[in-house]
């Protein structure tokens, strides 16, 4: 599958742009992340960018992953490419035991986080974001409540590095699809 075939799939199924947002973080990093292990980066990217393509169709733990399996098999997706996006929901209990499954568990949930720090600064930019502004903000358990900042340490450590590193590369990762996100804010790159 190409990258253009796996976003017409996303496109077809998710109407919220932030959902779609969301993806695309996460290929980004999953790329950074592939290129850094020298991995191929096109099938680690279209992990990231299919990984929640049916959550709006099926937004609960019961269907998500799980029932937006048969259409990505449908649409000839690999099972082992499969296998590896129903990983990515702990509810599975499909075992994390490749490089890559271990990176899109990583790199799920803290896009999140970044991108709510970027939002709330005053340039509303990832150019001028920074680890350590992202450290401030995970202490206040109140800022975006809704992300799981346990979950993201334990996968950032099952992917074998540090919770901070980890941020630092997932905003450079980001800052490369910075105006695709809305996040280039007040700032030129």
């Amino acid at each position: 599958m190409t990258r253009e075939e796996a976003l017409a799939i996303v496109r077809e199924f998710v109407k919220n742009e932030g959902l779609v947002r969301h993806m695309l973080c996460v290929e980004a990093v999953m790329r950074f992340y592939a290129e850094k292990f020298g991995e191929d980066v096109e099938t680690w990217g279209l992990l990231g960018l299919l990984h929640d393509f049916d959550w709006e169709i099926h937004p609960t733990l019961e269907g998500h992953p799980s029932e937006g399996a048969p259409i990505l098999r449908e649409r000839g997706l690999s099972e082992e490419l499969v296998q590896d996006i129903l990983s990515h929901a702990d509810h599975m209990n499909i075992p994390r035991d490749t490089l890559r499954r271990k990176a899109l568990s990583a790199c799920d949930e803290i896009t999140g986080l970044v991108t709510a720090v970027a939002l709330v600064r005053p340039s509303r930019s990832l150019y001028d974001l920074e680890a350590s502004s992202v450290k401030k903000k995970w202490k206040d358990k109140a800022f975006a409540a809704g992300t799981n900042r346990e979950e993201m340490e334990t996968a950032a450590k099952e992917f074998g590095i540090d919770i901070w590193e980890h941020t630092a590369n997932v905003i450079l990762a980001m800052r490369k699809i910075a105006p695709e996100l809305g996040l280039v804010g007040n700032l030129q790159p």
